[in-house]
């Protein structure tokens, strides 16, 4: 499964995700949320805080060009 490490969040995206809009799965410390990466609008999240999880958004907005790449060389999609 295609894992990008940054600031110590793995973003993650699995092979039955393959159709769902593209979305990255951001674990941390036993904790996760599932974030789309149209807009970075969080669909479920179970652990993190409020101030957390709005970083991961930022992160998530942030990288979103390098996760989308990532997603469409996995799932062979342009």
């Amino acid at each position: 499964m295609p894992t990008i490490r940054i600031h110590g969040y793995l973003f993650r995206f699995y092979s039955s995700d393959r159709f769902e809009p593209p979305h990255v799965h951001v674990i941390r410390d036993e904790k996760e949320a599932k974030i789309w990466l149209s807009g970075e609008v969080v669909e479920s999240n179970h652990g993190y805080n409020g101030p957390e999880l709005n970083r991961i958004v930022k992160l998530t907005e942030r990288n979103r060009s390098r996760l989308l790449d990532a997603w469409n060389e996995y799932f062979g999609s342009s």
